[in-house]
């Protein structure tokens, strides 16, 4: 069973006052304002999970990334290759694999949110060993089949407030048309992601332009008409509930070009003639033009900067992306984001939250940056560094210069929907222990100390995304 202190501080002091802090705050709904779990779950209400392994570890980057590194092949935890050769489709055989390398996730984020979702999801307290393994799997995939196992039953029971997905700008959103026609009342909200329509040096670029010809009834043919193409699928994200953009970038390059440069560009692209340069600059100037269009429609703008995308080029090629090869790189913010910042870094009207990789500019440029614009907010730990240390060095390099009201909260950026709870439960937790150094250092008083955690595990991720 896990430790009800853990993540807080040994220190006695401290650590009371954390459990009194995270005790308070227990009851306060969660909010998802980004993630990237599947509308399709909610679309059906009768819609059953299935197997522990199809559930827990197929669709799950960061247990097949670990896996992997220490020399289990994808195959084995039933991962499908881009040439349609099957992995291992036995569920109890991918179960017993993970099962006999679960301790490769000790001390590890992955290892706590399945530590925790075991026991306070599947009531499974004894730790996961490859001699119990399929004791557990028949336990975890008897609940599966339950009706209280239904993804609609667990989001009451999880007291989800709001869950946003992410979405291509060429999704239909048929889910999450189908969740507003059950009548459902629980809001899944999608949120709008144009990079397959953006990033031209994407091999399948071209196809998502015919798809975005057949979606808007545009011809697409030129650069005008590709931005009233992009314009419409954004009014249509919006019509469907849609609060948020979300934009995938390998760094925080912002620039305009002139509309012959910008044409001449997309003109290429659409004869397969534009080059790694002309993709840079089409992204930098398309983000400057999306920066734009939320000015007018209201959406936050979500930048994801720093990803070295599918990294191991022949594991890429045989598994595709979001196989977990995707390595973090050095960014740099205060000159590649002056151009936007400039034009509309002032304006009441938008709203651009940065997420980062590179946490060595939490300090020297993000703290700066969004404690000055006041459009700008920053967003939580990401992906690498969504953990209990990842959250403390957050805390301590941004929180002095920026404040805890410049930044956005926390989402738990996830795909495996089950873990979601406990996701956030280390976020409150850390919160609840950060806080309560500052109190039991007489930095705050206790009204104070409320406050800040109210606004941290609620507030914050509610006001930037707009979702009040």
């Amino acid at each position: 069973m896990p430790s009800a202190d853990r993540y807080f501080s040994p220190d006695p002091a401290q650590r009371k006052i954390a459990r009194e802090l995270f005790t308070g705050i227990t009851d306060l709904p969660l909010v998802c304002p980004h993630g990237h779990v599947d509308p399709q779950l909610f679309a059906d209400p009768e819609y059953q999970f299935g197997s522990p392994a199809e559930l827990l570890i197929i669709p799950d980057h960061y247990v097949f990334r670990m896996l992997y590194s220490q020399g289990v092949p994808l195959d084995a935890v039933g991962r499908r290759r881009t040439d349609g050769t099957p992995g291992e489709s036995d569920p109890r055989k991918i179960w017993q694999t993970f099962a006999d390398h679960f301790y490769l996730f000790r001390g590890t984020p992955t290892g706590g949110w399945l530590r925790d979702e075991f026991a306070e999801v599947f009531g499974i307290e004894e730790k996961l060993t490859s001699d119990n393994a399929q004791q557990i799997y028949d336990r975890i995939d008897a609940k599966l089949q339950s009706e209280a196992f239904q993804p609609r039953r667990l989001h009451e029971q999880f007291n989800i407030e709001v869950l946003c997905t992410t979405d291509m700008a060429t999704d239909t959103l048929e889910h999450h048309q189908a969740i507003r026609e059950s009548g459902w009342q629980r809001p899944i909200l999608p949120t709008f992601r144009p990079d397959d329509v953006v990033l031209i040096d994407r091999p399948v670029w071209p196809q998502n332009i015919e798809r975005l010809r057949e979606l808007t009834g545009e011809s697409v043919g030129d650069f005008a008409s590709y931005l009233r193409a992009l314009q419409a699928r954004r009014d249509f994200f919006r019509d469907m509930g849609a609060k948020a953009t979300d934009h995938d970038c390998a760094n925080a390059y912002c620039g305009r070009l002139s509309v012959s440069d910008a044409s001449a560009i997309f003109d290429r692209a659409l004869r397969g003639k534009a080059d790694d340069n002309d993709a840079e600059a089409f992204r930098g100037h398309m983000l400057m033009e999306l920066a734009g269009m939320s000015v007018e429609d209201g959406l936050v703008m979500q930048m994801h900067v720093g990803s070295y995308r599918n990294h191991n080029g022949p594991f890429f090629e045989a598994f595709g992306p979001d196989t977990g090869c995707d390595i973090p790189t050095a960014t740099e913010y205060t000159r590649n984001l002056r151009p936007l910042l400039c034009e509309f870094g002032s304006d009441s009207r938008f709203a651009l939250i940065l997420f980062t990789l590179d946490e060595s500019n939490y300090a020297r440029e993000l703290a700066p940056l969004v404690g000055h614009y006041p459009a700008l907010k920053l967003g939580p730990p990401w992906w690498f560094h969504d953990s209990f240390h990842g959250m403390r060095r957050y805390f301590d390099q941004v929180m002095e210069t920026a404040g805890i009201y410049n930044t956005a909260g926390f989402n738990d950026d996830t795909r495996a929907y089950p873990s979601i709870p406990a996701r956030h439960d280390v976020w409150r937790r850390a919160c609840a222990d950060w806080v309560a150094g500052l109190l039991v250092r007489g930095m705050i008083d206790d009204d104070d100390a409320q406050a800040m955690m109210r606004a941290l595990v609620y507030e914050l991720a509610k006001q930037a995304y707009r979702l009040d």
